[in-house]
């Protein structure tokens, strides 16, 4: 390309980036974004004041039953020890926190929101959880003698929840 046409091109690109944030903003008044990589056209963002973690952004509920998909979010749905330990970072040891995961016919049959499988191998449950097949949600929680992990719950009871959405790129 000669020099005009890669000016012309960058800012075609700025034009286009340009309209994707204000697209975002209408959802996501504040972004928070970060350069990615060595080139000027990779920016990263999250919602302000969520937390940024790998190619995902984190809305940890300060009140009682956030609705996650309002804010173009899903219930935290937890692939590995990396993220379930960044997440528990951030968690107040005194209150509980909804994950996306549920049993939704009581069969200890566990659905992730996304429809990512639900792997065994990649639990976090506390021991003896889950051990209650009325209670079909999941919650993380802190509990002095194992720490962090998961419980079974009846749905209805409040928590607070833990978003997640997909990081933006613009």
């Amino acid at each position: 390309m000669v020099p005009e046409e890669e000016a012309q091109d960058r800012g075609e690109h700025s034009s286009s980036q340009l309209s994707k944030l204000r697209e975002y903003q209408q959802y996501h008044p504040s972004l928070t974004c970060v350069m990615e990589g060595k080139d000027i056209e990779d920016w990263s963002c999250c919602p302000s004041p969520w937390t940024s973690f790998q190619s995902s952004c984190y809305f940890i509920s300060t009140g009682i039953q956030e609705n996650c998909s309002v804010m173009g979010a899903d219930l935290v749905v937890i692939n590995t020890r990396e993220e379930q330990d960044f997440i528990i970072q951030n968690l107040k040891r005194n209150s509980s926190y909804f994950l996306g995961l549920s049993d939704p016919g009581g069969r200890r049959h566990w659905q992730w929101v996304d429809q990512t499988p639900y792997n065994e191998n990649v639990t976090f449950w506390h021991s003896g959880e889950p051990n209650n097949l009325d209670e079909r949600c999941a919650i993380i929680n802190f509990r002095s003698s194992e720490e962090w992990g998961w419980n079974d719950i009846h749905c209805h009871v409040p928590q607070k929840s833990i978003c997640k959405m997909k990081k933006i790129y613009i």
